[in-house]
């Protein structure tokens, strides 16, 4: 490819320095005091710094660069990799970078778009109405996907004899009536936006962008607000009251100016040439809608008559009814917050669409909406890898259809005809099988008695053990370990005995310092017999303590009482 007809074509530079040619697309680098020009997509990047340029060229046969046809045909061709300049002047060195990488992506944008218009369907041109019809119109209306163009600007679209027609002072846009595969009208209601939204069936530019959902838009309200610069607002400020109204009224225009619109192409698209399009303007059924995830945030989803769509948020989602074999949903269980929902279409080619964390709320509205419409759904409990389910039906579809299709996909038929499977199992037994099992009955009924007889004895024995009750060591020795488990301290062996002999003697009638005598005297006779037994009852000595007593002092005592 030619980059100048001539030498006299090429810029001529006062001094030998790197030069950006925008008009060729080319750059020129100065070698061996030449000027040599380089087509901007030979080079792969150019880096600089304060003192030096780095210019790296495309290579074939490299990993980034494989070979091309071109390349195979010439392989005894030399390639220049990488060239270096030094320079004096930063600001230059900059320049040239900035200037280069701006030159590229321009470059490259124009051959990804020429790329895209080459894939792009021919289509029959527009038939612009005469000025005596005067064709429907909608003034300053935007467009999604917008010009490209930092300015933008709104336009006007018209209905003419074969489409619309969108045109603003500098780009304008054609959608013809047999590229429309869906349309849609959506009045502004929670949201901030009134729309014409159109789904085609092939590709149109839209500037230098290749899409198949084009729209058309106003906002109803101002999007921002100003939040200062002005005194406060009151709920009962007949300023803000008027502002509110006007807004409502501006609000309800729009909506009316939409719908009488979409109204008067509907009667157009009802005339004999365009029957066997099949064209009406669709509105969502709000109250149907449920919010969801298809792409990156969660969004209002609606379903129509013949679609279920989101056209508030980029990328937008059309989908439609009649394409969708079944409906998956995954997640569902007792105690979860939200749900996934698997669309499976009839291409088994195309990827399934997945619109996750739906709130569970909305489970038994979405149930419903699919009954009425008549498609399959399925529940189960866990997400299914669907790319490879959706290959292994395309690689054997026979085995699929021989298998029951997707009823695989139904686990409460599967659970009740295993459940009716083991059932039946259970109650065919062949006679040889019973016989058998009788005997075994009688031998368990026998082996059962044994075992009967054997645990009422072992019940009697511990019956028996327990009748004759636990000695004071063993109770003692219970205790003690009870003791120790609560993290009590015992004392020593011979406190404990100092202590049980102390309360002994404080206990007995007659001993000196003791407040029993006294009680004793002003009690009547036939009480003195009943406290005297009932302080006696709660001394308890074992062996031990016994052999430590003192009898003599004891029975000086008794002898005294």
């Amino acid at each position: 490819m030619s980059l100048y007809k001539n030498i006299n074509d090429m810029p001529q530079p006062r001094d030998l320095m790197i030069t950006i040619d925008h008009k060729s697309n080319s750059v020129l680098l100065p070698i061996y005091g030449s000027m040599v020009p380089f087509n901007v997509t030979t080079i792969r990047t150019v880096l600089g710094n304060q003192n030096t340029i780095r210019i790296i060229f495309n290579v074939p046969g490299t990993p980034l660069n494989p070979h091309d046809s071109n390349s195979l045909k010439n392989q005894d061709a030399i390639y220049l990799k990488e060239v270096s300049f030094r320079t004096k002047d930063s600001r230059h060195s900059s320049q040239v970078v900035q200037s280069f990488k701006t030159l590229k992506r321009q470059v490259m944008s124009r051959e990804s778009e020429r790329a895209e218009r080459t894939s792009l369907v021919t289509q029959e041109k527009l038939k612009i109405a005469s000025n005596k019809s005067k064709p429907l119109r909608l003034s300053n209306l935007w467009i999604r996907p917008p010009f490209s163009g930092r300015k933008k600007i709104p336009g006007t679209l018209e209905a003419h004899a074969n489409g619309f027609r969108y045109s603003t002072t500098n780009e304008r846009v054609d959608v013809l009536f047999a590229n429309i595969k869906h349309a849609f009208v959506q009045p502004a209601e929670k949201e901030m936006t009134t729309l014409l939204h159109f789904h085609l069936h092939n590709h149109i530019m839209v500037g230098t962008k290749k899409t198949k959902d084009v729209q058309f838009y106003v906002h109803v309200m101002d999007v921002v607000q100003s939040l200062g610069g002005g005194r406060r607002s009151s709920a009962y400020d007949p300023d803000e009251i008027d502002e509110e109204q006007r807004e409502r009224d501006r609000k309800n225009k729009i909506n009316m100016e939409f719908n009488h619109f979409a109204n008067r192409v509907n009667d157009m698209w009802q005339l004999p040439q365009f029957a066997s399009l099949n064209l009406e303007f669709d509105q969502p059924l709000r109250e149907l809608g449920f919010h969801g995830v298809p792409y990156k945030t969660s969004v209002f989803i609606i379903p129509t008559s013949s679609c279920l769509v989101e056209l508030i948020e980029t990328p937008f989602l059309v989908v439609s009814l009649s394409e969708i074999e079944i409906v998956n949903l995954e997640r569902v269980g007792f105690g979860q917050k939200n749900f996934d929902m698997a669309i499976i279409f009839k291409d088994f080619k195309k990827d399934v669409l997945r619109v996750d964390s739906v709130p569970t709320s909305s489970l038994e509205g979405i149930k419903e909406w699919l009954d009425t419409i008549d498609i399959k759904y399925y529940e189960s409990k866990l997400n299914l890898n669907w790319r490879q389910i959706l290959k292994t039906i395309t690689d054997d579809p026979q085995s699929f259809i021989d298998d029951g299709g997707w009823e695989f996909l139904n686990l409460d038929g599967s659970d009740s005809e295993s459940g009716g499977s083991e059932e039946s199992d259970k109650g065919y037994e062949p006679s040889d099988v019973e016989v058998e099992s009788e005997s075994e009955d009688e031998a368990s009924e026998s082996g059962s008695m044994v075992e009967s007889e054997d645990e009422e004895e072992e019940d009697s024995e511990k019956e028996s053990e327990e009748e004759k009750g636990k000695t004071w060591d063993e109770l003692e020795r219970e205790a003690t370990n009870a003791d120790r488990e609560h993290g009590v301290e015992f004392d020593s062996e011979e406190e404990r005995k100092r202590r049980k002999m102390k309360a002994f003697g404080k206990s007995r009638p007659g001993t000196s310092g003791g407040g029993g005598s006294s009680s004793m005297k002003n009690m009547p006779p036939s009480k003195r017999s009943k406290h005297r037994n009932s302080e006696k009852s709660w001394i308890i000595m074992d062996d031990e303590d016994l052999l430590d007593w003192d009898p003599d002092g004891v029975a000086g005592d008794e002898s005294g009482s």
